[in-house]
């Protein structure tokens, strides 16, 4: 019988450690995803003449343009760690969050499985599986981390791709662990064409992370380290003196250029754009002022430090994410005051993402996960 539609509950989505991964074990599910969109555009160039109205022919000019966008609640870095970013975790040593991005390579491989309609991804086996959509090559081009008041704590990931296929059940056969006769959707960025190796993908499950969510009322923003160069009081963002935040979002862009060359239809590489800068977005309820000159401010070339705290729900105690800005300055302060709302003053920082071995510039992140997210 013909399904009559696809909702969250039959779907789960999957990422793999590299583009020629073929075994379960170096395919992850993503944890708490909220929302999946993926789409490709042609780019054409119309082929005319003198003597005849209409176009002789269509020709694609250029590779196929493919987005993914998804996001996801935030848990301890589970999702981070398999989606090739740099987390700190236990004595490691600390490193640039998107340094695993920053480098050239293929990218990464997505996979979006569907089961029966009406059953729930995590509560069948392989055999279940009837249908997968695969994004090849893919790069990230933004990852922003949404805090605010009233909403769990969001993260939304853009991703850069070269290809899109699907496999439907004639070919999908599995068990109780794993599912197996999935076509990569990933192409050799050299010349363009598939690679042909079989996928075997694990079965959907609830997830690994130790907590189900993060809760707003665990979130600190420590701003302190920037006062005097601001004109609102943010002396401490943990006392009453402080100003009261509402929302902070967290962007690290990557934007990315594909460098292409004569003999081949795809990009060879899709190299980021020098230099990132990564900014955060803070919007907080006004109470106090604090003595400061815009003058003096913009003469003030002191960077500083500041930090997204989350700790764990239960016990109130646990950092299990911590996001930090360093070499960070204040770009932007602004203040509204209307009749029947509170005061509100909304504070802009950014600081320059740096080199691998820079551990003054950038956004570094710890996190309380230290579970590898693949297998040998």
């Amino acid at each position: 019988m013909a399904r009559n539609r696809v909702i969250y509950q039959s779907e789960a989505l999957y990422v793999s450690e590299n583009i020629d991964s073929t075994t379960a074990a170096k395919h992850k599910q993503l944890e708490r995803v909220q929302s999946a969109n993926y789409n490709f555009s042609i780019n054409r160039q119309d082929v005319n003449e003198f003597g005849q109205l209409a176009r002789v022919d269509s020709i694609i000019m250029d590779a196929p343009t493919v987005g993914l966008d998804f996001s996801y609640y935030l848990t301890d870095g589970v999702n981070e760690q398999a989606l090739g970013f740099y987390v700190k975790h236990g004595s490691n040593d600390e490193g640039q969050f998107a340094s695993g991005h920053m480098v050239s390579s293929s990218g990464k491989n997505f996979y979006i499985a569907t089961v029966d309609e009406g059953t729930d991804a995590t509560t069948v086996g392989g055999n279940g599986v009837k249908s997968i959509i695969g994004i090849g090559n893919a790069f990230l081009s933004d990852y922003t981390l949404d805090l605010s008041i009233g909403s769990l704590p969001t993260v939304s990931v853009s991703m850069e791709c070269a290809n899109i296929n699907s496999t439907v059940d004639a070919s999908i056969s599995g068990d109780a662990e794993e599912f197996s006769g999935v076509s990569s959707p990933a192409v050799d960025m050299t010349d363009g064409s598939p690679l042909t190796a079989p996928v075997i993908l694990p079965d959907a499950n609830t997830g690994v992370s130790a907590v189900v969510a993060l809760r707003p009322g665990d979130v600190t923003v420590n701003i302190s380290a920037l006062d005097g160069r601001t004109i609102s009081d943010i002396a401490s963002t943990t006392t009453e003196d402080s100003v009261h935040i509402q929302s902070a979002s967290l962007s690290v862009p990557l934007g990315r250029s594909p460098l292409q060359r004569l003999g081949t239809r795809f990009s060879f590489a899709r190299t980021v754009d020098f230099p990132v800068n990564a900014t955060l977005s803070v919007s907080a309820i006004m109470n106090e002022v604090t003595a400061a000159n815009l003058a003096t401010i913009i003469n003030d070339q002191t960077e500083s430090d500041v930090s997204l705290t989350i700790k764990d729900p239960v016990d109130g105690v646990t950092d299990r994410m911590v996001y930090t800005l360093k070499g960070c300055k204040i770009d932007s302060e602004s203040f509204s005051s209307s009749i029947g709302s509170n005061k509100t003053v909304d504070l802009t920082f950014s600081t320059q993402i740096g080199g691998l071995g820079d551990a003054n510039n950038g956004v570094f992140v710890t996190a309380s996960n230290a579970t590898a997210p693949f297998g040998s």
